[in-house]
């Protein structure tokens, strides 16, 4: 009786496809379409997809994902900016917000109808006889105001401190944090601009969440053991211009200082163990004192 002829080896995937290559983890037999090279030899597809899911992403220092390296946040930020930016030219009829309006410089531009609508306003009467501000409801104006500018040149100077700052914090912070931060720094900005100022002020830009961007980089940079003399002169030089320069919010970028250099704190020094549950409630009793001392500026002005 006649032994049997040994038998080919085929792949697993494709039976009626002979080869003697081997995954390196299973020793399943592949073939070329099915090979994917690794370190040592090759693996199947499947062991290729078990070892993905078992890798665990790449994270920053502060737990944030390292997608912040390719600064998504900060491109679609400076895009809303822009966007909003033609907007506001186009509700102008009159065409002042885009030669710059008056000013210093034209850095404050002239008001549009929609800078009227999105500013930060306590309370005011308008022309039209009607009372709006945040005290009437129109609470939006917290948000919004963040990313209305007056004038081309009020417009490019933030948006290039923006890109500056923006690409180093996301990358070091990740997306979702960095964008917590450029959040929160600017509302707190738009509070302090409503329960310090006159109620009839209007005020608006991303300037509150920019100088809260260079208070969250100094602070960032210290717990890294990084250098920060180059960041103090420019930030001198910012508050220099914020205290003398006519029409600028003083308590709008010393609120956006304060609260980004708070959020900043929370984010750079949570303890690595429960990283992320800290900074997620930290960000929220931060928004909650600034919710609070709204509300109680609402109150006064009602009364």
């Amino acid at each position: 009786m006649s032994e049997s002829a040994p038998t080919t080896p085929a792949c697993y995937r494709h039976p009626g496809r002979e080869t003697y290559v081997r995954c390196t983890r299973c020793d399943r037999s592949i073939c070329p379409d099915c090979m994917n090279e690794a370190s040592v030899g090759f693996q199947c597809p499947e062991c290729v997809s078990e070892g993905r899911r078992s890798v665990r992403p790449a994270r920053t220092a502060f737990g944030g994902g390292a997608a912040g390296r390719h600064g998504y946040v900060t491109k679609a930020l400076i895009a809303i900016n822009v966007l909003v930016m033609l907007v506001s030219i186009a509700s102008d009829r009159g065409g002042d917000a885009a030669a710059g309006g008056t000013g210093f410089g034209g850095l404050m531009g002239g008001s549009t109808p929609l800078t009227e609508w999105g500013a930060v306003l306590g309370r005011a009467m308008f022309l039209d006889g009607s009372i709006g501000g945040v005290a009437e409801g129109q609470w939006y104006r917290l948000v919004t105001a963040m990313f209305l500018h007056y004038g081309i040149l009020h417009l490019l100077l933030n948006m290039w401190a923006l890109w500056v700052l923006g690409q180093s914090l996301e990358a070091v912070l990740g997306p979702l944090r960095f964008a917590a931060l450029y959040f929160i720094a600017g509302f707190g900005g738009n509070v302090a601009v409503y329960v310090f100022s006159p109620p009839n002020q209007m005020s608006a830009g991303a300037s509150t969440a920019i100088f809260g961007l260079f208070a969250a980089i100094f602070v960032i940079m210290r717990r890294l053991g990084r250098d920060t003399s180059a960041i103090l002169p420019i930030l001198v030089i910012n508050l220099i211009f914020t205290f003398t320069v006519p029409q600028i919010s003083i308590a709008g970028h010393l609120g956006g200082l304060v609260f980004g250099g708070l959020m900043a704190l929370v984010l750079a020094y949570a303890p690595r163990s429960h990283r992320t549950l800290v900074q997620a409630v930290g960000g929220t009793v931060i928004m909650v004192l600034l919710l609070g001392a709204a509300l109680i500026r609402t109150v006064a002005l009602l009364a």
